[in-house]
């Protein structure tokens, strides 16, 4: 037998095996998926006899793509390197460098970021005299963002808006924003994927090249892909057929970024003669933790049926703990976390805080901290969205590109020069009256009417550009950025400021051009435009620095592809999780299946232990709100489970039974209370329960500030502190034994002694 079959299970071969014709590859959550898709290319190569430069593998991270092309290169005894291994966006701008001029681009376009779209739709609103405050800049991005991934044009748009005001208005945006972007010779990220498509169908030339090219095609992460995702594939697969896509619908939870869930669902619609091959051995996670993510995956009935198993044995039951409130939940994590490191079963690395949205973090950030327990956030600003990353890469954008002219436009007066809206305005006057890009009627700024004293500024500007090109052509990328660090006094203007913040931006500077340097030494021929291009690609979660001991904070979506041994799936409730918008939304069936499997996701991050927990009451917008578990805790059978799924408390008796309605995370919703809860506005549902635990409702103490209490699990102690939170006292003791402890008084049940 090949060594590419070796260590594979049966199923797991089959899935290399299978190599002519549609293959749908039902990939559960720590199954094997990569291996599959590695052995399979190594396996058409060494075996087969395949050219490697006939192989495609797309996915959907550039960790991803080089974790796969590695594996190859290790399988295969030559050629794993020409095996065409890239992002969709990545495989897409390789495509358009070459044939971008059949499509009407010059091969040097630009990428545009989300700071870049958001720039270019706010001067397309202004120019549109759109009034930003009512009508937001980043809605129109959103449905912009929408039809590229439907692969609707603005014309097309626009015909279907008819009679419609606001979608008018929204094709009109669309059309002069792609206008710009043209102008400038800029594709933005759903650009580069509708353009393709674009190409691959309006060209037939171009289409059969590639067919002809790509015998065997594979596809990472299928449950995600979108419309323009789908027809892109299937066009490049038409020529063979050799599509093989590997997936899990239960694992699809990007919705909100355009994944159609159906082009799994329906795969073997679209390839009737498809063959299906399901991978649910886990070696991932123990029998506990996958009996807990089967029962609750097993309630979506939008899904292909199948449920994980491992032979690595039973393991440590999910642990279940509910807390009087978000506080007490955050130190018990930390605790946990701290207890852990301390008895040496595991290091903070191994540990990950999920949750389901960023605002929870805060609480647990304080007492990580108050810990000294070191962590680290994912999902929050990516490397190169910070200010002076951006304004050195926006640099770098006009040396390689000037017809970019957001780029030019950002820099002009980065650091200041003393050139006014006004002499722009002008300047891009003459640009448009004598059909020149902005940079091009920059230089003849002395031919320029009205500029004054300007026009001496901007040629100075022209000048440092022509000069960096210069350094760029003679001396490479890195020379380049450092000579404009020095001229233009940037890292200078941050150290004459002296505070943290200017320390921690010249930190990033230093990053940046650590990167730089990285990229010309670890590259055979490398160019400004590849560089380029490798920034506007990177994902923030493809940053995780596997090697550092921290604990990692992220969101569910965040987490999803990565894998730990001890997990803490934090704010288990309902209106949290599942959210309250989800619950009320008209198409709750749909939204409810979608945080479903996000739970599935979540469930499945866990290696050895994981820890479920709940707050009874959690601060939402300045107030107290009240919650019954969620139910995706309910739907863990009770013997995956270390203890019981606790009785309703006062909270939940609360929220039941005193509301005028349902709560926010009310079970009932769930049951058949969704038209019922839709008409009712928060207000109304709370205005039953305030009366009985509001202000005057609340029951007096018989402790005050300096009496000594009992509480049944921290002992005795001193009172320090009494705050009238309205609809409950918030109490400070300082306890004997743990120290300092906050709480509300309902839960805390305090004793005088």
């Amino acid at each position: 037998m090949s060594k590419i079959l070796d260590l594979l299970n049966e199923q797991q071969r089959d899935g290399v095996l299978t190599t002519e014709g549609p293959v749908l590859i039902l990939a559960g959550a720590g199954s094997g998926k990569t291996r599959v898709l590695t052995h399979r290319a190594a396996y058409l190569i060494d075996e087969k006899g395949v050219a490697p430069y006939q192989i495609m593998a797309i996915t959907f991270t550039n960790k991803a793509a080089e974790e796969m092309r590695e594996r190859i290169n290790k399988l295969v005894s030559f050629g794993g390197e020409a095996v065409w291994v890239a992002t969709f966006h990545s495989s897409c701008v390789k495509i358009l460098r070459r044939f971008a001029d059949r499509v009407g681009y010059d091969s040097r376009f630009t990428i545009y970021d989300g700071d870049d779209q958001k720039s270019l739709i706010k001067d397309v609103c202004k120019y549109l005299d759109i009034d930003t405050k009512i009508h937001k800049e980043r809605s129109f991005l959103s449905v912009i963002s929408h039809a590229k991934e439907n692969l609707v044009g603005p014309e097309t748009f626009l015909q279907e808006a008819a009679g419609d005001f606001n979608r008018t208005r929204q094709g009109q945006v669309y059309r002069e924003y792609q206008a710009r972007l043209k102008a400038n010779n800029a594709l933005d990220f759903d650009d580069l994927i509708m353009k393709t498509v674009e190409l691959l169908r309006g060209d037939s030339t171009v289409r059969e090249y590639y067919q002809r090219r790509f015998h065997y095609i594979m596809v990472d992460e299928y449950q995600d892909t979108n419309t323009a995702q789908f027809e892109l594939v299937r066009l490049l697969a038409d020529g063979y057929r050799n599509l093989c896509v590997v997936g899990d619908d239960d694992q699809s939870i990007y919705r909100f970024r355009g994944a159609n869930i159906y082009n799994i669902l329906h795969f073997e619609e679209h390839y009737p003669d498809a063959k299906v091959i399901k991978l649910e051995q886990n070696y991932r996670s123990t029998q506990n933790i996958l009996t807990a993510a089967n029962g609750v995956i097993a309630n979506n009935t939008g899904r292909k049926d199948k449920s994980l198993w491992t032979d690595s044995g039973e393991g440590e039951k999910v642990l279940l703990k509910q807390f009087d409130s978000a506080y007490e939940e955050a130190e018990f994590v930390a605790d946990s976390i701290a207890s852990l490191v301390r008895r040496g079963e595991y290091s903070y690395r191994d540990c990950a805080i999920l949750y389901r949205t960023n605002a929870q973090s805060r609480l647990l950030e304080e007492k990580l901290v108050a810990d000294n327990i070191p962590y680290k956030i994912f999902g929050g600003v990516n490397f190169y969205a910070r200010r002076e990353v951006k304004d050195l890469v926006s640099y770098l954008k006009v040396i390689d590109n000037a017809q970019d002219d957001l780029a030019v436009r950002r820099v002009l007066n980065v650091p200041r020069r003393g050139i006014g809206a006004t002499s722009m305005d002008r300047v891009q006057a003459y640009a448009n009256s004598n059909g020149l890009d902005f940079y091009q009627a920059m230089t003849r700024a002395g031919q320029i009417q009205g500029l004054a004293r300007a026009a001496a500024k901007i040629l100075a500007f022209i000048s440092l550009i022509e000069r960096a090109r210069q350094v760029l052509a003679q001396e490479g990328i890195s020379k380049s950025l450092l000579y404009i660090i020095d001229q233009t006094g940037y890292v200078e203007g941050l150290k004459a400021e002296g505070t943290d913040e200017a320390r921690a931006r010249i930190d990033n500077i230093d990053e940046l051009i650590n990167k730089v340097i990285l990229y010309e030494q670890e590259t055979e021929e490398p160019s400004l435009n590849d560089f380029l291009e490798q920034v506007s690609l990177v994902a923030d979660i493809d940053q995780l620095e596997e090697s550092a001991d921290y604990v990692s904070l992220m969101t569910l979506h965040s987490a999803k592809g990565l894998e730990f041994p001890n997990v803490y799936l934090v704010g288990m409730e309902d209106g949290l999780f599942p959210s309250y918008m989800s619950i009320t939304a008209e198409n709750a069936d749909e939204e409810i299946e979608e945080e479903r499997r996000l739970a599935y996701v979540g469930i499945t991050r866990a290696k050895e232990h994981l820890t479920v927990t709940a707050a009874r009451m959690r601060m939402v917008r300045g107030e107290m709100q009240y919650a019954s578990l969620s139910r995706f805790v309910e739907e863990i059978p009770a013997e995956a489970i270390d203890g019981n799924l606790p009785d309703r408390n006062r909270a939940d008796a609360f929220a039941w039974e005193n509301a005028e309605g349902p709560c926010y995370g009310s079970v009932a919703y769930a049951r058949g209370n969704a038209a019922e809860i839709r008409k009712k506005t928060s207000a109304q549902k709370y205005a039953a329960a305030a009366k009985n635990f509001g202000d005057g409702g609340k029951e007096p103490l018989d402790y005050q500030v300096g009496d000594r209490v009992f509480h049944l699990k921290f002992g005795e102690g001193q009172v320090t502190s009494l705050v009238d939170g309205g609809r409950d006292y918030e109490v400070t003791v300082d306890f004997d034994r743990v120290g300092s402890k906050k709480m509300f008084a309902t839960f805390a049940k305090l004793q005088r002694i």
